[in-house]
């Protein structure tokens, strides 16, 4: 199995170091022609106006929306949640707008604000993921269609999924726990194969 990771800012090393780890072949992606033959794209963690914005200049933000709207699967992390959200902060996001979802940036406070907190995520089995947030996302609501995979405590969202698009506010990578990874990778491998566009 071939999963791009995108690789124009952000923490992209540890996602492609976690499915080297779970035996996947992971390619870093830069070039909308690093799409071609990929079974699926990862979204990292980093900034996400600096990431919609280099994946603007490098065509990859089209290449990316069109593979979506044909059942791409994409997993997005932190950032990655934001980059997918259709709506951000109240205002009709510029981005993928794959997820049916409002989703408010840096919800959390400030980098001194991270936390980690024990988080029950659907289809992981019983046992708490640790979960990372570092000037985190979070998910204020979601459309018709949208699943919610994880709440905090407090109920608030913070792991979403619609269709074969993952969207989580916290840093999987960064801990040794490789079970959301391996939940991509299975949703992945359950996906009819998609076609390469021609253009």
């Amino acid at each position: 199995m071939r999963i791009g990771v995108l690789a124009v800012q952000g923490d992209f090393r540890e996602h492609a170091q976690a499915l080297r780890e779970l035996g996947a072949d992971a390619v870093e992606v830069r070039r909308p022609e690093q799409l071609e033959g990929l079974d699926a794209l990862i979204i990292p963690g980093g900034e996400s106006t600096t990431i919609r914005m280099l994946m603007r200049e490098l065509c990859l933000e089209t290449a990316v929306r069109e593979r979506v709207a044909q059942g791409f699967p994409v997993l997005g992390t932190c950032a990655g949640l934001i980059v997918l959200a259709k709506r951000v902060d109240g205002k009709a996001a510029e981005g993928l707008s794959a997820l049916d979802a409002d989703v408010r940036r840096n919800a959390f406070g400030r980098q001194v604000d991270s936390f980690e907190e024990n988080l029950r995520v659907a289809g992981l089995g019983d046992e708490p993921l640790r979960a990372v947030f570092i000037r985190a996302p979070l998910v204020e609501s979601v459309d018709e269609g949208v699943d919610v995979l994880a709440r905090l405590e407090d109920g608030r969202i913070v792991g979403v999924r619609q269709g074969s698009v993952v969207g989580v506010a916290f840093h999987p990578e960064l801990t040794p726990d490789r079970r959301l990874h391996q939940y991509f990778l299975d949703l992945v491998a359950a996906q009819e194969p998609i076609a390469s566009s021609s253009g």
